[in-house]
């Protein structure tokens, strides 16, 4: 699985998040040729009745009517896969974003169509979940010129539309109760040993910049006394991520895949001199899903948990080499800002020298790994 690509360097209506926004950069670059003509879906009230041409480059939001659909209910929207032009062969998908993460999931696609204009209307049967959150949410539809099934719906392309609507659903999951979605309102453990069996799939949103997986967030009172705190997601559902905070936001340290328990995360963190801490628990990409949370008092040692601290990295800016001194970790990953990886090897006996002579002057990403932690450093080439 691939590493952490981010740069977290150490030192109203349910489902908005700050960093979970709808992809609206999505679309076409042109307003001639394939667009979705014509779009109605009657619900238990309210009713889409929607026109389209002339064509509208990017995401066009129709915004002016809503309709209302059960948790658990039936529907069906008609639709004509058309043009505002010439008839060019292409593909149409819709989505609803049934949990409210806004994302548009392979898992919420409500039906597909593919053809060259002009063809039959489509009538795309709605199945909605009994899971699905109460409140407003979004339904995409995508027209995409040339385009194969699946669609990206975050795709741009030269000519087609992407059209969203108002669907607010009701008699679903009301989170309102739901706690530990940012740390203004976090899960609180207040004694340790703890574990909690819970889901990032329903009622959280990204508020850790990291990936636009949901995230949830668990504020640990630390214990008198106690110099460390082991955390770990061994047994989850899905490829997780966890992030450790102090209670000013600042990383402690982060986790990918642990190597005791495959593309899960588990680390061990100092919190000599702090009275809480934060575990963000997220999924590696968008993957969300159930969980296994446990945390602990830590087995680091006096010794251990000062390595841990004493990471040297210099010179930092370099022209050249780049010398890496820590005993806390064993290999190391150089990466770009885009998250091509560069150059990655073990560190022997404490020590290793990268020679960064032939990169480009510039801004880099350094990751230090052992098998239960990662640390992320910034690197400036000169």
């Amino acid at each position: 699985m691939n590493k952490l690509l981010l740069c977290l360097f150490i030192g109203s209506v349910p489902g908005t998040g700050i960093f979970g926004q709808y992809c609206l950069n999505a679309g076409p670059s042109s307003t001639i040729d394939s667009n979705l003509e014509w779009l109605t879906l009657v619900g238990e009230s309210g009713s889409l009745n929607y026109t389209g041409c002339p064509g509208v480059t990017g995401v066009e939001y129709h915004s002016s009517e809503t309709v209302f659909l059960n948790a658990g209910g039936t529907y069906v929207t008609n639709l004509q896969f058309g043009t505002c032009g010439g008839n060019y062969s292409g593909a149409g998908e819709a989505w609803i974003d049934f949990n409210s993460n806004q994302l548009f999931e392979a898992s919420e696609s409500i039906g597909t169509w593919q053809g060259t204009p002009p063809t039959s209307a489509s009538a795309f049967t709605i199945n909605v979940p009994v899971s699905s959150l109460t409140g407003l949410t979004r339904m995409r539809v995508m027209q995409h010129e040339a385009g194969s099934l699946p669609l990206d719906p975050c795709g741009t392309y030269s000519w087609g539309s992407v059209t969203d609507f108002n669907v607010y659903i009701q008699n679903g999951v009301d989170c309102s109760a739901y706690l530990g979605d940012n740390t203004s309102s976090p899960r609180e453990v207040q004694t340790l040993p703890f574990t909690e069996n819970y889901s990032t799939s329903y009622c959280y949103t990204s508020q850790n910049p990291v990936y636009p997986s949901p995230d949830i967030y668990y504020k640990v009172k630390v214990p008198g006394g106690v110099t460390s705190l082991h955390a770990s997601l061994c047994g989850s559902s899905f490829d997780t991520f966890l992030t450790a905070t102090d209670k000013d936001g600042t990383v402690i340290n982060i986790n990918d895949d642990a190597p005791n328990c495959g593309t899960q995360s588990e680390l061990e963190i100092s919190v000599a001199g702090l009275d809480s801490v934060y575990f963000i628990v997220e999924g590696w990409g968008s993957e969300a899903g159930d969980y296994t949370i446990s945390i602990a008092e830590g087995t680091l040692n006096t010794a251990e948990l000062s390595d841990l601290n004493s990471i040297k990295i210099y010179p930092n800016p370099t022209s050249g080499n780049l010398v890496i001194e820590t005993l806390a970790f064993d290999s190391f990953e150089l990466q770009d800002l885009q998250g091509r990886l560069l150059q990655e090897n073990a560190i022997h006996n404490g020590s290793e020298t990268l020679n960064l002579s032939d990169l480009s002057p510039g801004t880099y990403t350094l990751i230090l790994s052992n098998p239960v932690a990662s640390v992320t450093k910034k690197i400036i080439k000169l």
